[in-house]
């Protein structure tokens, strides 16, 4: 079994773990996403309480012919082209949710990708949720971490900064190195280095080698 590391197990939560107000988040979107690597998602949906440091994040941006938006606004990422600071939630393959933070102006439509997070509270729902899975799968990849927290469609178009959210984004002072690397699972723009991840990370989704 893989434990958190040390930063994670010293309490269930930091004592100066402070809600993400939208005011900091970054309006560019690639700053959106290095600015996500390392902090935390605190979910209480479903009735249980779990906390996940994010590890990896993708950018999907304008003409950028691999999102969602790139053929304008339709009923399924209409999130997407709100404000910032909403979860973005779609599904793929018929099977699995996607989690997105949107990250631009409204009417533009753009939005960062989690696709990896680091377990760090709550281990006993997550592990309900994902059962006979090992540790370092738990939350590694996108589908695989809106199980873990209970993340579904019912919560497309969350505002992920507000008081009363079930799933919010919060920062405990972590920095982390920050990777960048090509995005992964895609057939168009696939040379593009979107992808941003914590250098060193146990949990990042893909091959080892696409995270030196």
């Amino acid at each position: 079994m893989i434990l958190p590391p040390a930063h994670a197990r010293k309490s269930s939560l930091p004592s100066r773990l402070k809600r993400i107000a939208r005011a900091l988040l970054p309006t560019d979107t690639i700053e959106l996403s290095r600015f996500l690597i390392g902090k935390l998602l605190v979910s209480r949906l479903g009735g249980a309480r779990t906390v996940a440091r994010i590890v990896e994040v993708e950018a999907y941006l304008t003409g950028d012919p691999a999102s969602h938006a790139f053929r304008g606004l339709t009923k399924r990422n209409k999130t997407m082209f709100g404000s910032r600071g909403h979860a973005y939630v779609y599904r793929i393959y018929g099977t699995s949710w996607c989690l997105n933070v949107t990250s631009a102006e409204p009417g533009i439509g753009e939005a960062a990708l989690i696709r990896a997070l680091e377990p760090v509270a709550g281990l006993d729902a997550i592990r309900e949720r994902r059962p006979g899975v090992p540790d370092r799968d738990l939350l590694r990849g996108p589908g695989r971490l809106c199980t873990g927290l209970g993340i579904d469609g019912s919560i497309d178009g969350l505002d992920l900064c507000a008081r009363d959210a079930q799933l919010a984004l919060f920062d405990d002072g972590a920095k982390l190195p920050i990777g960048i690397s090509t995005r992964i699972g895609l057939t168009r723009a696939l040379e593009r280095k979107l992808r941003y991840y914590a250098r060193g990370s146990k949990w990042l989704s893909g091959r080892v080698a696409l995270s030196p």
